[in-house]
């Protein structure tokens, strides 16, 4: 049995219930996070809830727990779900008020988390790689923040998957910004590049993990403008998140990048992901 937290209180998911009156139901007024876990202890949970904070405050609501408060309840909702690896979705709302475009006065926000079993990374999936095509991302302009609003990043993946893709890869005035669900990196002459942070994109836990990971073993990587250009001749590209990890793009708009296979710098990067993963699982203390 599924148990969520729900504005203070742990419940079956059956009986978790929120009023149709919601800001977040209403207007989309709220932010997000997903967090895994493994081994019970949420993992990188300091970036996470730094992440979930900067959301808060881009959105001007004020965080409802302290780090230890979000820690504590965190800890608390994986105890109460089965499996050792989970994912938690942790979505909070500016609360439930009447209709009304401006915000509402002494309004408690609604604080809802759940917990699921974390799917396992598909190794064949994973290095047989994915196509991808590209779209004018029609986002707003603070992509930055990790909000529920993902509307037009529906729209963007269902059209990539209409036309027999696995994401959208989006771009803005010529530039790469990110996936419609994903980061997006590639790789030119050896080098490993990826979008600078900015209000064009969500800084991704993952992401930063892989810079952090290039970084300690001498892969080298730079953050830096994509070009649509230098994207289509790319020798290798990937798309990254929390769930996927890291996936090879070997098509692109229908045409084959590099030889049509995941590169070898993916090989090495991937490996490294893992070993740091098989760390984690066996105990290593958590970054």
């Amino acid at each position: 049995m599924t148990i969520v937290y729900l504005n203070g209180a742990f419940l079956p998911l059956k009986k978790a219930t929120v009023s149709p009156l919601d800001r977040g139901f209403m207007f989309g007024d709220g932010v997000y996070e997903v967090i895994p876990v493994y081994r019970r202890r949420p993992f990188r949970l300091p970036e996470h809830i730094d992440r979930l904070e900067h959301s808060l405050r881009g959105i001007r609501l004020a965080s409802p727990l302290s780090y230890d408060g979000w820690q504590s309840v965190l800890d608390e909702l994986v105890l109460r779900n089965a499996g050792d690896d989970q994912s938690i979705y942790l979505q909070i709302t500016r609360g439930v008020a009447a209709r009304d475009h401006s915000f509402p006065v002494d309004c408690p926000p609604t604080v809802f988390a759940m917990s699921t079993p974390l799917p396992e990374a598909k190794p064949a999936s994973s290095s047989a790689g994915v196509g991808a095509i590209t779209l004018e991302d029609i986002r707003w302009q603070h992509c930055d923040l990790k909000t529920i609003a993902l509307l037009p990043n529906i729209l963007l993946r269902q059209q990539a998957i209409e036309a027999g893709a696995a994401e959208a890869i989006l771009v803005r005035d010529g530039q790469v910004t990110e996936g419609a669900a994903s980061n997006v990196f590639c790789v030119v002459s050896g080098m490993l590049i990826t979008p600078p942070k900015g209000p064009r994109l969500l800084p991704g836990i993952t992401r930063d993990l892989i810079v952090e990971l290039a970084a300690a073993h001498e892969v080298a990587c730079r953050e830096q403008v994509l070009t649509t250009e230098t994207l289509a001749a790319a020798d290798e590209i990937w798309l990254t998140s929390s769930t996927k990890e890291i996936v090879p793009v070997i098509r692109l708009n229908g045409t084959p990048i590099g030889d049509g296979t995941p590169g070898p710098v993916w090989s090495r990067m991937n490996r490294l992901y893992q070993d740091f993963k098989r760390q984690v699982h066996a105990g290593a203390p958590l970054p």
